[in-house]
């Protein structure tokens, strides 16, 4: 299986989040890979992958300026994503209640509108919790792959039913 975690970022937190989960989590059965946002546009989804989409909050509730291309792309362009499959990780501070995560929140609706699927809860973590991002990420990211294969073995079973009823 191949993880693509999509980095939008200003400081570079969303990026050291990414890190420690392609770290942490690559294997022989899950390869993954780290890319930031910047230059990037809708080929880079494909059919054959996962995503993570690992982005900060900047302003006032907006998208960081290296994800800002390929947000405004996505938009612009309304490509068809209902093959895509993704988690989500939002970066933000609950200081700013009103548009906390809202980098990440963004993301989300769009890609939904798009026709992707979320599998499982998100992560919003709070830098004003005083914990990591870093830290947090790696037990969201194993409730996350629990919820991936929780997906698959019911999609897996549903194949299986469809092609028992077909003559």
């Amino acid at each position: 299986m191949r993880l693509i975690v999509l980095v939008g970022t200003v400081t570079g937190t969303a990026q050291y989040v990414a890190e420690e989960i392609e770290l942490g989590f690559s294997s022989p059965t899950l390869a993954i890979e780290t890319h930031l946002m910047d230059g990037l546009d809708a080929s880079v989804f494909s059919s054959d992958a996962l995503y993570l989409v690992c982005t900060s909050t900047y302003g006032q509730g907006d998208v960081p300026d290296n994800a800002r291309g390929l947000f405004n792309v996505l938009e612009r362009e309304r490509p068809d994503l209902s093959a895509m499959r993704y988690g989500l990780i939002g970066l933000g501070d609950r200081t700013y209640h009103d548009t906390f995560c809202f980098g990440g929140k963004r993301f989300d609706g769009l890609l939904q509108a798009l026709g992707a699927q979320r599998i499982g809860a998100p992560m919003w973590h709070d830098a004003a919790s005083g914990g990591l991002a870093e830290d947090a990420a790696g037990p969201w990211m194993r409730d996350w792959l629990a919820a991936l294969a929780d997906q698959n073995r019911l999609e897996n079973r549903s194949d299986n039913m469809r092609s028992s009823l077909t003559p």
